[in-house]
This record gives C-alpha cells, structure tokens and sequence, in this order.
C-alpha cells in the first residue's frame, strides 16, 4: 500500500480555498504558504504534490547568468 503523501492536506485546502474564492489565487496566499512550508521539509520527490513547486525552483534563472 502506497504511503500517504505527507503534505496531501495542505493541497486538499488550497483546492478547497480556490474553488471558495472563484480561483483567485491571490486570495489563497496563506494556506499556499502552507504548502511551500509543508514541501520544505521533506526531500525532493517525497510528496508528489510538491512537485509542481519542485518544478518552479529548477526552472527560476540564477541571479549569476542574470547579472551578464
């Protein structure tokens, strides 16, 4: 049996505040907040819901090939 993803809650209520908020995401900046907090603590690949901020991090340019 697959183990629980350990940060499935925060997801379940960012889902649950943007569908209150008519998905503005603006409105759900806390319990985001939640979620990046939640993925911090655990290694890459862990929680399959962290992925997509996993993603964002590879992604954002270094602050050295923007200074060029």
């Amino acid at each position: 049996m697959p183990q629980k993803d350990p940060c499935q809650k925060q997801a379940c209520e960012i889902q649950k505040c943007l569908q209150a908020n008519n998905y503005m995401e603006s409105k759900c900046q806390a319990v985001i907040q939640e979620l990046r907090k939640c993925c911090a603590q655990y290694p890459k690949g862990r929680s399959v819901v962290c992925s997509g901020f996993e993603k964002e991090e590879e992604e954002k340019p270094t602050l050295k090939s923007e200074s060029k």
